[in-house]
């Protein structure tokens, strides 16, 4: 008798499983192309137009549904007349800080104070990679859009606030330099 419920537990268990598998949806085929996560765009580029260009004013990052650029990319809104930030130049700048896809500010400058700026040295590594490779060449009085990829902000581990993975953009204002 022992055989009998086991017999039909057996036939009931592979009788759903025939079901299940009749029901579901086929399984999505396999593309010959991997998904992107990221777009190849030139390294420079124009910068939104939503952002201001008055200096006197905490910029706003907009959102952004695209995908995001795989290097880093530098806008400038304002060119900058005054002196040039070049490797290991003391250099103060006002920013904010942004998630890419969203627009949501994580840190600024302006939050802090209006005439708050961030000391560092340019190209010197006290910033993430890419906050520094977007400020070299700027001139005082700019204001440049900047767009850093994970891997030259703060890669896959992520810090504080800031997820791993995120694409991050820079609004940054040059205050001095030297």
């Amino acid at each position: 008798m022992t055989r009998r419920p086991t017999l039909l537990l057996t036939t009931l268990s592979a009788a759903a499983l025939v079901l299940t598998a009749c029901g579901s949806d086929p399984e999505p085929e396999a593309s010959a192309e991997p998904t992107a996560t990221c777009e190849s765009v030139p390294a420079t580029a124009e910068a939104p137009s939503s952002v201001s260009t008055d200096l006197a004013v905490a910029p706003e990052v907009p959102a952004s549904d695209g995908l995001p650029p795989c290097g880093l990319v530098v806008s400038d809104v304002v060119v900058g007349d005054g002196a040039v930030a070049e490797q290991g130049d003391p250099v103060e700048v006002k920013y904010v800080g942004a998630f890419y896809d969203t627009g949501e500010q994580f840190d600024s400058s302006w939050s802090r104070g209006d005439t708050e700026t961030l000391p560092f040295t340019a190209g010197g590594g006290q910033v993430i990679e890419g906050f520094d490779e977007g400020t070299l060449g700027m001139a005082v009085g700019g204001r440049r859009y900047v767009t850093i990829p994970s891997d030259l902000g703060y890669g896959p581990a992520g810090q504080g606030p800031i997820p791993g993975g995120a694409t991050l953009v820079f609004v940054v204002d040059l205050v001095s330099v030297g």
